[in-house]
């Protein structure tokens, strides 16, 4: 592939489905940056039928010199909201506007049409219709749902009445900040108004960010609670248990994965593929709802191609103020305390650690943890269960996502993240090593 660019600015998008045979833009060279404008996730093309998958993320980037068994360390420079506003909310799934799965294969109820392109007619949650017969499609619907505005420094916002999100439905694009190349309908068209005068501070990320996995499939399902609803399934998008495998969980939505932090995605086609979107202006840990608020804005990251450092799923090298607790660096004070503490027990060395963060991924919680301690047993050369004492002792099992997103975090020693080739990333962001 030709060209060597410092820099590769992206503003177009998929259809909703990661596909390893479709081009690349790029290159960006193996250092070099990528700057996108990424589009709203979850509900904007969860409601816009013809769209696969239910994101819409930018067009992956071919990246120098990566190759499969390589890994990719993603340094996430800035993060910049957009949207003047969005909405959101607990969703339920309406029968008969799908076929067996509602992010990516919707159905018109009136035509039995597959995809079906739409106009929209009014606001409201039957505002979306189908082009070909005029019946309302709607494979979702809010069941407790919110439409929210941010603040000019998009430090905060604010949930608002009906008349209010009736207003903003009518010109929904513009407040969403939705792009001319972008296909999804604005989420704001239904105007929810459950929640009025809620107060929710900001602190944007990307849900999701990664790499192109090796099986084509909706940008969604790349993780492991997700894609398994793509094995066996009735639709055009159906995998195996094997292909499974063949992702490489960009879609997280764990929220430390924000301006500052390093992700270090696996590498499973040449060129890697980098892709991003679904940016959220923030969430708790879990997205118990299924959803937060999603928004338009810009993300700068920066690439770095890691050879021979085959990895099954991302590590995360979070900033300090995200990490557990027991999980932070050990400090000057601390390790004064713990050597004389060591020297009273004829102790003679005591092991040099620092942060390290694995995803695991899963049909549910505890099949994620399982998947995320392999994961971090296999990068480190350790045993499970001295995963488990290390996670318990020195770090947490973060929920990233309901069902089945974690974080395994937890202090590894220094010697066996060298030989795992991720020291470099430690001393960057902890000044260890």
């Amino acid at each position: 592939m030709a060209g060597n660019n410092e820099k590769v600015v992206v503003s177009t998008y998929t259809n909703g489905i990661l596909d390893p045979e479709e081009p690349m833009l790029g290159p960006v060279k193996d250092g070099g940056f990528i700057e996108a404008n990424t589009m709203p996730g979850c509900w904007g093309p969860m409601i816009t039928p013809h769209l696969r998958g239910g994101h819409e993320v930018t067009r992956p980037v071919y990246v120098q010199n990566a190759e499969p068994g390589d890994a990719l360390a993603i340094r996430i420079r800035e993060i910049e909201v957009t949207s003047i506003a969005t909405a959101s909310g607990q969703d339920r799934m309406v029968d008969g506007h799908f076929q067996g799965d509602p992010y990516v294969a919707k159905k018109c109820p009136g035509c039995d049409t597959m995809h079906p392109e739409t106009t929209i007619e009014g606001i409201g949650q039957n505002a979306v219709r189908c082009s070909n017969c005029g019946t309302a499609i709607t494979a979702f619907q809010f069941e407790n749902g919110y439409t929210v505005v941010f603040d000019e420094e998009k430090s905060l916002g604010v949930t608002v009445d009906e008349g209010t999100a009736e207003r903003i439905a009518r010109d929904a694009r513009h407040y969403a900040q939705l792009s001319e190349n972008c296909a999804q309908h604005s989420t704001l068209l239904f105007a929810p108004h459950d929640l009025i005068g809620v107060i929710s501070r900001m602190r944007p990320f990307m849900g999701q960010l990664g790499t192109t996995p090796a099986v084509r499939m909706p940008d969604s399902h790349n993780a492991g609670d997700f894609g398994v609803f793509l094995v066996g399934a009735p639709h055009d998008y159906a995998i195996t248990d094997e292909q499974l495998e063949l992702r490489t969980d960009g879609h997280m939505d764990i929220d430390a994965v924000r301006p500052g932090a390093i992700l270090v995605a696996p590498v499973k086609v040449p060129g890697a593929g980098v892709y991003m979107g679904d940016m959220h202006a923030l969430q708790g840990d879990g997205e118990i709802a299924g959803h937060t608020m999603d928004v338009a804005g810009v993300v700068t990251v920066q690439v770095e191609v890691v050879k021979g450092r085959e990895l099954r799923g991302p590590v995360l090298f979070p900033l300090v103020e995200d990490l557990p607790f027991l999980a932070t660096p050990i400090n000057s004070e601390e390790r004064a305390k713990a050597e004389t503490l060591a020297k009273q027990w004829n102790l003679s060395r005591l092991e040099e650690s620092a942060p390290i963060s694995v995803i695991g991924t899963g049909a549910d919680l505890n099949k994620a943890t399982e998947n995320g301690l392999q994961r971090a047993a296999d990068i480190l050369g350790i045993s499970v269960p001295e995963v488990k004492n290390r996670a318990t002792i020195t770090g947490a099992i973060e929920i990233g996502r309901l069902p089945g997103v974690v974080q395994v975090t937890f202090l590894a020693p220094l010697e066996k993240l060298e030989s795992a080739s991720l020291l470099p990333f430690v001393y960057e962001q902890y000044g260890i090593g």
